[in-house]
């Protein structure tokens, strides 16, 4: 007993301390990306070469992959040339192809990836896991979301909802100014440590007759985190510190200031947001209209692949030639599929029986495909995955129970998988 209330008075005094995981694992945080809008299984990871003709109904006209495919000289991974640079990493890159969405509406679907529930708000991913572990950067917060714009589901998806405030996500815009207002124009240093002192004092007394206000917890933890942040986030964000061919790597060298740019700042940041101890780390993809909703014309898959393509297999390179991919889980996602037959010109509608997701590094097999879908890519026909089987794979790898990983809130314990879930021993090397 002793010990544990030593562990919970901890807690409370410095809730994003790391903790210790449930049992021995290789990752120690996540980097997260988020494609939003629901990217073409069938032209992308998944390459299906029907052409034309109507499905199993008589109905709809089939359109097969539109953009040409090549396999991974290492493994043989069959990807489509929309994305040459990922395809050369594929040796490192465990490919789900069985994917089942939880909705057929962006929104939900995308709020089930997130939180693992499409219809009821819930924690995000990000914030269960800064909960379970905590972080070892006790500068910069556990949970950070670089999104230039907001996926669908808004900012539920990096919402702690019914966990301790401590664990939700900040937001980052990629720029100039990453984090607004986190200096303070024309304060001294002296006259800024008085006004936090000033202010901690306060809020101090006000929290002692309210000892049990989680919200007025974290609002005096995000006071010291912001203090923190003054030295530490300026240098993790200037990603001039980082060589010439690092940066060029990446992208960034690139002519256009456009989404590339930006993409490819994030994936840079990423990298140094998690080798400074960031614990959970998510990186939206676009947002902004239009994004990988491509239900009138599949072409546009092509400009938004051209931007992420070569960010994201640096990104993966980088960590590993770190020594840091080991560690560090990659999860490449988006809400659903699209379907195998056309709409519109030469567009897809949503798709939910089946699509594509990717994991790499924290011990997940490189090189290898897990599950299958029908000759059309309509259904999932060997291995299908739910989003609560790879919400409690990844926390599997973090060294976390997705069972033991708990919430008590309105007289029940909730967790991430809800009463689902099962770990994918297969994609674990």
């Amino acid at each position: 007993m002793p010990g544990l209330l030593s562990e919970l008075l901890a807690a409370e005094s410095a809730p994003l301390a790391p903790r210790q995981p449930h049992h021995r694992a290789p990752a120690k945080n996540v980097i997260f990306i988020y494609a939003t809008g629901g990217v073409s299984h069938i032209d992308t990871f998944d390459p299906k070469s029907t052409a034309s003709g109507r499905d199993g109904t008589g109905k709809d006209r089939l359109m097969g992959n539109l953009f040409g495919s090549e396999r991974n000289k290492q493994c043989g991974t069959e990807v489509s040339n929309l994305f040459p640079h990922v395809r050369e990493v594929m040796d490192e890159i465990c490919l789900v192809r069985s994917m089942k969405a939880s909705h057929f509406d962006h929104s939900e679907a995308t709020l089930g990836m997130h939180t693992g529930s499409p219809t009821f708000a819930r924690p995000s991913m990000g914030s269960w896991v800064s909960y379970g572990l905590g972080t070892e950067n006790q500068n910069l917060p556990s949970f950070i979301v670089i999104a230039p714009h907001l996926p669908y589901g808004g900012t539920q998806v990096y919402a702690n909802d019914f966990l301790p405030a401590f664990h939700q996500g900040t937001r980052v815009l990629p720029g100039e100014n990453p984090i607004a207002n986190l200096r303070a124009p024309g304060n001294t240093e002296n006259l800024q440590s008085l006004e936090f002192g000033l202010v901690e004092r306060m809020n101090q007394a006000h929290a002692d007759r309210r000892a049990h206000d989680s919200a007025l917890a974290a609002r005096i933890q995000s006071f010291e985190t912001a203090f923190q942040m003054q030295q530490a986030a300026p240098e993790a964000f200037d990603v001039q510190q980082e060589p010439e061919h690092i940066r060029r790597m990446y992208g960034l060298d690139r002519p256009s200031k456009g989404p590339g740019a930006d993409f490819a700042w994030q994936c840079l940041v990423a990298r140094r947001l998690a080798e400074r101890g960031v614990r959970f780390i998510e990186l939206i993809d676009t947002g902004s209209r239009p994004n990988w909703d491509s239900h009138g014309e599949m072409q546009e898959h092509a400009r938004l692949a051209d931007n992420v393509d070569q960010p994201t297999a640096a990104l993966i390179k980088d960590l590993r030639q770190r020594g840091m991919l080991d560690e560090t889980i990659v999860l490449w996602a988006t809400e659903f599929g699209r379907t195998p037959t056309r709409e519109g010109k030469n567009g897809r509608g949503h798709h939910r029986d089946c699509f594509s997701i990717w994991l790499a590094g924290g011990g997940f097999k490189g090189g290898h495909v897990h599950g299958a879908t029908d000759e059309i890519g309509k259904y999932a026909v060997e291995n299908p995955v739910e989003v609560h089987d790879l919400h409690a794979t990844v926390l599997n790898q973090l060294g976390i129970d997705h069972e033991r990983l708990t919430f008590r809130h309105a007289g029940r314990d909730f967790r991430l998988t809800d009463v689902h879930g099962r770990i994918l021993d297969d994609l674990i090397a």
